[in-house]
């Protein structure tokens, strides 16, 4: 009776609680973080290289567009079976190794010759990337509490827009310092230098990492570690039972696919602008390739602070569904809002309230399918919506590619891209959902 209730007082002590979430937070969330950055950065700094690349190798606007989307689509071919691997022999292992693998293939890009090399090295980067953001989601579940999870994965999804406060102005600033060095263009520099980085943080990773709290975790004190494994065995006992079906039933759950269909409509407009923005930002005016990353970097300002403000009000209310379709709604609306501004100015104001609301979703979005997928359905169902979802990664760059070739107008492209996270809305509240 005297360990009940000492267990019992331990679980609800808030100064245990706080205790453990910060360590968890400093040696998992802030290394992930970290990984993230130089995992979007070399995702998205081909929308800098661009601004020269383009005419050095002969890309116009629609073969730009393809092969920026192309890369969802090695992507997606092999985001399942990379997620189901990590389940089996451990993040540790898998997350290193992807990162080794994605940081040499952005080096590789810098040697592209023409559009076939362009599309071919691309895909590749997207196999190498596959798993990384969905692998480090499911590494998550095994180390925080359902009710922790929400901030826990805001703060993770939150390097998604500061590698880009941050890139825009290194990678201008590379492209332009590093014309020359060791014979190279800028833009070649800057692949070889920003993908440097996912090499060695890829190594480091193998030795860093920590499977689960149930494995080698001595940076937990006893009292923190046993308050961790009682709150996760507790949402494993408390989880509804479909929680733990099996892979092949996922495919036939609906709530899958409607959640597909958001992350993916969202993410339309999310890699539409991405990919293109620093060639919006330099068609404003006469910008430097520097002047221009700056410019660039100020919408995902305001990004970062509503990845961080609307998950913690979700956190707070225990509510996911309205605040994940709030957020793509108005960042529709305000992206449409921004095509149709009477100057640059104004619309790059309202692309800074479009990116704080349809960027805020990140952090909201991945708690939706927690709620209902656990185990080797939690692999299987996080990577198949991320997976699918990445169809949006190649139509929305491929999107503004058509119509600014077609039209030779960035309006009307922004204006398309803002219909589909408005869809994206009506069919998240649609979705039957409870409250954490």
């Amino acid at each position: 009776m005297a360990n009940a209730i000492h267990a019992e007082g331990a679980s609800s002590d808030p100064s245990l609680r706080d205790r453990t979430i910060k360590k968890l937070n400093l040696r998992i969330v802030l290394f992930c973080f970290i990984c993230f950055i130089v995992n979007y950065l070399d995702r998205v700094n081909i929308g800098f290289a661009a601004l020269h690349m383009n005419e050095d190798i002969g890309l116009t606007p629609y073969m730009f567009g393809l092969g920026a989307g192309i890369f969802f689509i090695g992507y997606l071919a092999f985001e399942i079976p990379s997620n189901m691997i990590l389940h089996k022999i451990g993040p540790r292992i898998w997350i290193a190794r992807i990162m080794v693998t994605w940081g040499i293939v952005s080096c590789a890009m810098a040697f592209v010759q023409g559009p076939t090399s362009f599309y071919i090295l691309r895909f590749l980067l997207g196999v190498a990337e596959t798993g990384f953001a969905p692998g480090v989601l499911l590494y998550l579940t095994y180390w925080y509490p359902a009710k922790e999870r929400g901030r826990a994965t805001a703060l993770f999804m939150a390097a998604t827009v500061l590698s880009i406060v941050i890139g825009a102005p290194i990678s201008g600033w590379l492209i332009d310092a590093g014309e020359g060095l060791f014979g190279l263009h800028g833009w070649q520099a800057m692949f070889i230098l920003e993908g440097l980085p996912a090499v060695l943080l890829g190594i480091f990773t193998f030795f860093y990492l920590v499977d689960s709290p149930q494995k080698d975790s001595k940076w937990l004190a006893e009292d923190e570690k046993a308050w961790l494994l009682r709150e996760l065995a507790a949402d494993q006992k408390n989880a509804p039972a479909d929680t733990r079906y099996s892979l092949r039933e996922i495919f036939r759950d609906y709530r899958i696919w409607m959640l597909t269909i958001v992350y993916m409509f969202n993410g339309i407009a999310v890699y539409g602008v991405i990919m293109w923005l620093p060639q919006i930002v330099k068609s404003i005016g006469d910008l430097t390739t520097v002047q221009a990353g700056f410019v660039s970097a100020i919408p995902f300002v305001f990004a970062a602070i509503g990845l961080v403000v609307i998950s913690r009000n979700s956190d707070r209310t225990g509510e996911r569904k309205i605040h994940t379709a709030i957020a793509g709604l108005f960042g529709g609306l305000f992206l449409a809002a921004s095509a149709l501004a009477p100057n640059a100015y104004i619309g790059l104001l309202l692309l800074c309230a479009c990116a704080f609301f349809l960027w805020s979703y990140l952090g909201v979005f991945w708690t939706l399918p927690t709620q209902f997928l656990s185990g080797t359905a939690a692999a299987g169902g996080l990577a198949a919506i991320n997976g699918f979802a990445q169809i949006g990664g190649f139509t929305g760059p491929y999107i503004v590619g058509w119509v600014k070739t077609s039209t030779d107008s960035f309006s009307l492209a922004l204006l398309t891209l803002a219909v589909f996270p408005i869809i994206g809305f009506f069919v998240c509240m649609s979705l039957k959902a409870r409250r954490d």
